[in-house]
């Protein structure tokens, strides 16, 4: 597995690539530390900064999440609660908002679902955390 720097995808997409199919296939198993910016920068011979977009996009779709002063991390896939969506209801997804991110402790990339019952309530969950079901036909 190596980067051509010559190639049309840049570099720290093709970085992103190698270590999504690293995590994927289990070699990077979940709670693995990823190696630190100046390894993967010397390993790969590429900038810092590509390093720093790759890891940042990695974040965005929920795969790695990164703790300063302790570095990035393969995510857990997190245990999923039932939420029933009510008959009449409907469902939005979305990005959180920074506080609904810092009160739910949701990392980076991960949606919320905004469950919305006939009756106006909105009720709010984590995209990763929850399985949504249909209520049974009476």
């Amino acid at each position: 597995m190596s980067i051509d720097p010559r190639s049309h995808t840049p570099v720290y997409v093709q970085l992103a690539d190698l270590i999504r199919e690293r995590i994927e296939s289990g070699e990077l198993a979940p709670g693995t530390t990823l190696a630190s910016e100046a390894r993967l920068t010397q390993e790969y011979g590429i900038g810092r900064e590509a390093v720093r977009m790759a890891v940042s996009l990695l974040r965005s779709e929920g795969l790695v999440s990164t703790i300063r002063g302790h570095g990035t991390r393969v995510r857990e896939s997190p245990e999923r609660t039932k939420a029933e969506l009510p008959a009449g209801g409907s469902v939005i997804a979305r990005m959180p908002t920074g506080s609904e991110r810092r009160d739910m402790q949701l990392d980076e990339g991960v949606p919320v679902l905004e469950i919305r019952h006939p009756k106006g309530e909105v009720e709010v969950q984590p995209g990763d955390q929850v399985e949504l079901t249909r209520p049974k036909p009476v």
